[in-house]
């Protein structure tokens, strides 16, 4: 069984800094593309930043140049590094991996899993 635990949202003023953790366990063979989201009230959720098993990354307009994702693949976490937060990056976080695990000696299974959520608000 796979689970993905979020950690490091908050409430900052405007111009302030927060770290958002995602770490994964379980049965995991191998870990894909892992990818922040967020959904602010009344809005959709989109894709913030995103992060791929070579490290290769992207990221939304809004972000760039605020926003750095990283990823420790020995320990199966995704790390969101969020500088100069602004009241509209206000939202609920949430991390995005694709999974692997092994069903049996020769069945893999493809997953993509959320995490639960982390809050992050932003105030002027």
């Amino acid at each position: 069984q796979v689970q993905l635990v979020e950690s490091g949202g908050g409430s900052v003023q405007a111009g302030g800094s927060l770290r958002l953790s995602c770490a994964a366990s379980g049965s995991i063979f191998s870990i894909n593309n892992m990818d922040w989201y967020r959904q602010a009230p009344g809005n959709e959720r989109e894709l913030v930043a995103g992060i791929t098993s070579g490290g290769s990354t992207r990221y939304a307009d809004s972000v760039k140049g605020r926003f750095t994702i990283s990823r420790d693949n020995a320990k199966k976490t995704v790390y969101l590094q969020m500088n100069s937060l602004q009241p509209e990056d206000t939202g609920v976080y949430y991390c995005n991996v694709e999974i692997i695990t092994r069903e049996s000696e020769s069945d893999y299974l493809n997953q993509d899993y959320w995490g639960q959520g982390t809050r992050v608000t932003v105030s002027s």
